[in-house]
C-alpha cells in the first residue's frame, strides 16, 4: 500500500515538474519572440510620429528633400544588407554626427536629432540598425552586437567626410536602444576620430530593462522566465541578456559622455540614470529633463536640450 503510495506521489510530482518546465520553456519563448522581433518601421511612419511632437522640423526635413540632400548607402556585414542614411553638411566640415534610433524605430526617427547638428555645421549618418527600417536581419540585438554595426558605419562616416582632412572629429548620440548602442560602443577600443557620445535614455543592461517590463507589464517577476529567455537567446542568437551591459561598457569610456535622461521616463526608468552617469569615469555631464517620459526630452524642451548638446560637443570638437 504505502509502496503505491509512493509511485503515486513520484509520479505526480513528475508530472507537476514537467508541466512547470514546459510552462517556464513556453512562456521563455514567447517573451524571446515578443521582445525580439524585427518591426521595420518604414520613414514616412517616424517621419508622421516626429511631426506630431515637432511640427517645426517637416520644413527642414522638405527642404532637404527637395534639394535631394538625403541620401541612402548600403553595405554588407556578415552577409546582411545593413542602410544607413546621410545627409552631407551645410558647409564643407570634417564634423560628422551618428546618430542611433531606438527600439522597433528606423534612421528617419534621427531627424528629430540630425536637425540640432545639421544646424551646428555637421555631417549627419543615421543608420538604420539590424533588422530595423530598411536593414536586413532575424532579431533585434538591443544594442549589443549593433555596437560593432556601428562600429564599421563609423569607418565609413570618416572615410566619407574627412574630406581634405586627416580624419574627421565625430560625435555619436542615440536615443533609447540607440543610446545603450551608444554606451556598447563607448567601451571599445576606438580610433582618434571618435571626440564624444550623448546617450538619451539608454538602460543599463538588457536583463534589468526587460525585467523591468517583465514586471510593469505582466506582473510578473524575472526568475525564471528572463533566465530562461536568456540562455535560449544564447543558444539562437549567440549572446545573453547579462553580457549585454551598457553599464559595463560605460565603464571602460574614457572619452567625455553627455548622459541625458527624463525625470518621468517608465519605460527605461529614470532611476538608471545615476548609475550609468556614476560608473562613467570623468569627463561627463548630466541633464535631466523635468517632467519627459521615456524619448520626450528633447520634444518637451527644444531649447534646453539644444543648448546642453552645443555646449557639451562644442568642448571637445571644434
Amino acid at each position: 500500500m504505502r509502496s503505491t503510495l509512493k509511485k503515486k506521489i513520484l509520479i505526480t510530482t513528475g508530472v507537476v515538474v514537467l508541466v512547470l518546465a514546459v510552462a517556464v520553456v513556453g512562456g521563455s519563448l514567447y517573451l524571446l519572440n515578443f521582445a525580439l522581433t524585427p518591426y521595420h518601421r518604414s520613414e514616412a511612419e517616424a517621419l508622421d510620429r516626429i511631426y506630431e511632437h515637432s511640427p517645426h522640423l517637416r520644413v527642414w526635413v522638405d527642404s532637404l528633400n527637395a534639394a535631394g540632400a538625403m541620401h541612402d548607402t548600403v553595405v554588407e556585414i556578415n552577409g546582411n544588407r545593413l542602410n544607413a542614411m546621410y545627409i552631407n553638411a551645410p558647409t564643407p566640415s570634417n564634423r560628422v554626427a551618428v546618430l542611433i534610433h531606438g527600439y522597433k524605430d528606423c534612421n528617419a526617427m534621427m531627424l528629430q536629432v540630425g536637425d540640432i547638428y545639421y544646424h551646428m555645421g555637421y555631417n549627419l549618418l543615421l543608420p538604420d540598425l539590424y533588422a530595423h527600417g530598411k536593414s536586413e536581419g532575424d532579431h533585434i540585438r538591443m544594442g549589443w552586437l549593433d555596437r560593432l554595426d556601428v562600429m564599421k558605419w563609423m569607418e565609413i562616416a570618416n572615410e566619407k567626410f574627412r574630406g581634405d582632412s586627416a580624419a574627421t572629429q565625430m560625435v555619436v548620440h542615440g536615443i533609447s536602444m540607440g543610446a545603450a548602442t551608444t554606451m556598447c560602443v563607448s567601451g571599445e577600443t576606438l580610433p582618434a576620430y571618435v571626440k564624444c557620445f550623448v546617450e538619451d535614455c539608454g538602460y543599463t543592461s538588457v536583463h534589468d530593462e526587460f525585467a523591468h517590463e517583465l514586471k510593469d507589464m505582466f506582473g510578473l517577476p524575472s526568475f525564471p522566465l528572463l533566465n530562461v529567455a536568456s540562455t535560449l537567446c544564447k543558444w539562437k542568437y549567440g549572446w545573453d541578456f547579462e553580457e549585454a551591459s551598457p553599464l559595463n561598457q560605460v565603464k571602460k569610456c574614457r572619452l567625455p559622455m553627455l548622459v541625458i535622461h527624463g525625470t518621468n521616463d517608465d519605460f527605461v526608468p529614470t532611476a538608471m540614470a545615476q548609475p550609468i552617469y556614476d560608473a562613467k569615469p570623468q569627463p561627463k555631464a548630466l541633464y535631466m529633463a523635468q517632467g519627459s517620459a521615456h524619448a520626450r526630452s528633447l520634444s518637451d524642451h527644444r531649447q534646453e536640450y539644444t543648448a546642453k548638446v552645443r555646449q557639451f560637443t562644442a568642448k571637445y570638437i571644434k
